[in-house]
């Protein structure tokens, strides 16, 4: 039986889907991640450095357990070419048994 809490579905945004590919395939090949959406074309509206801004970029939905948390940031953060990327994980209160065991089996390296 899975525990609420225990999986995440983590957003970050990437500047184009040349650098969102990159940061998705690094997460899978550190199988920190079971599953990478790239959504691309949406437009973001943001402060930053006391301007308004927006832009186009492309978002990520990275599914993924609590304990590939950490590393899955710094995984991010290392392949990301903003000084401040969006990281924010939402916990998952519930997902059906047979898709939260793949997510489980998919970050569990392979000995």
């Amino acid at each position: 039986m899975h525990r609420p809490g225990e999986f995440c579905c983590v957003f970050v945004t990437a500047p184009n889907i040349t650098v969102a590919r990159k940061i998705a395939a690094a997460a899978l090949k550190e199988r920190l991640v079971a599953c990478a959406n790239l959504i691309p074309k949406i437009e973001s509206h943001y402060w930053w450095q006391g301007q308004l801004e927006s832009s186009a970029e492309v978002l990520i939905l990275l599914k993924t357990t609590k304990d590939q948390l950490a590393d899955l940031e710094r995984n991010v953060v290392k392949n990301h070419p903003y000084d401040t990327p969006e990281f924010i994980a939402v916990k998952l209160d519930h997902g059906t048994a047979k898709y939260l065991d793949w997510i489980t089996t998919s970050v569990t390296p392979v000995k």
